[in-house]
């Protein structure tokens, strides 16, 4: 994104359905889509979720997988939804990340029609417990500014988009935004070590990863975990604090967009993948940047 562009771009649709131009440029180009006025209305009996009791205690989220149609189990605390009724409880949240499964879906349908029918739909999440003051391993510091990328799911360029949205009664929730995505990989890509011949293999084999990690995952790895730990970057980079007031949602490429959740409570969170290929401007992808300024093919 250009120095002197804006950090957001403010939609004030309140309809989950509407179309509103411009919005995947935007996106493509840094952006975070903010639209404080489209809310992820719960009704009576969804707010007894508004709870931590829900998760497990080691769990920060509840995730629900569209394929299998189902909760990831070992994610909410079974004593906290009910006891007698945890059965209808289980399926009441199962429904509820499903609707905001299907509800995010006819969001980006909207806003960008350029992608309909490119995305791939990923988890559902939902974030009922505290950001502020969570335990929480350097690596897994959500607090920390960071580009997303995952030690087990290689994604080989697949860009990520994220819809979140915060259905808190009255607290809002707190995100930096952080610098453009090939300033920061200038900054830590001479840090990052070649990985070690045949590593990718010797880890899908190991099971460590569901496929062979690419010269790009490892990179991004790289990234995020430099990212992360570099406490001078993060005081000092270049960065934006954003108040997300209760009911907005907002949306982002997280894996190209440097972000950190700072405080906030209750949360919900769509996960989209999109081919490089399908892009306005591949050029634009953390891939394309990587290829770049490394002067290598990244994936094969």
């Amino acid at each position: 994104m250009p120095e002197d562009a804006p950090v957001l771009k403010e939609i004030g649709s309140a309809e989950w359905s509407e179309p509103v131009p411009g919005v995947a440029e935007a996106l493509e180009t840094g952006q975070v889509l903010f639209a404080p006025r489209l809310h992820f209305e719960l009704s009576e009996a969804e707010r007894q979720f508004l709870s931590p009791a829900c998760l497990d205690g080691k769990s920060k989220n509840i995730s629900y997988r569209p394929a299998p149609d189902a909760l990831a189990s070992e994610t909410v605390d079974r004593g906290a939804l009910g006891g007698a009724s945890e059965a209808a409880d289980r399926a009441a949240l199962k429904a509820l990340l499903r609707r905001y499964l299907e509800t995010s879906s006819a969001l980006m349908d909207a806003l960008c029609p350029e992608y309909r029918g490119k995305l791939t739909r990923g988890f559902t999440s939902f974030r009922p417990s505290e950001i502020a003051g969570r335990p929480s391993s350097w690596r897994k510091d959500d607090t920390c500014l960071h580009v997303d990328a995952f030690p087990s799911r290689p994604m080989r360029g697949v860009r990520i988009i994220r819809v979140f949205s915060n259905v808190n009664p009255s607290v809002p929730r707190i995100w930096r935004i952080g610098e453009p995505f090939e300033d920061a990989a200038q900054t830590f890509l001479p840090e990052i070590a070649a990985p070690l011949p045949g590593s990718g293999w010797l880890l899908r084999a190991l099971h460590v990863t569901k496929s062979q990690r690419t010269l790009y995952d490892h990179l991004m790895l790289g990234i995020h975990d430099r990212m992360k730990a570099d406490t001078g970057y993060q005081r000092n980079c270049p960065q934006v604090r954003l108040e997300i007031p209760p009911g907005a949602t907002w949306a982002c490429f997280t894996d190209s967009v440097p972000h950190a959740a700072m405080s906030g409570q209750f949360a919900f969170e769509q996960t989209f993948y999109l081919p490089v290929d399908a892009m306005l401007d591949p050029s634009r992808s953390p891939l394309r940047v990587l290829e770049k300024l490394t002067g290598k093919r990244l994936v094969n």
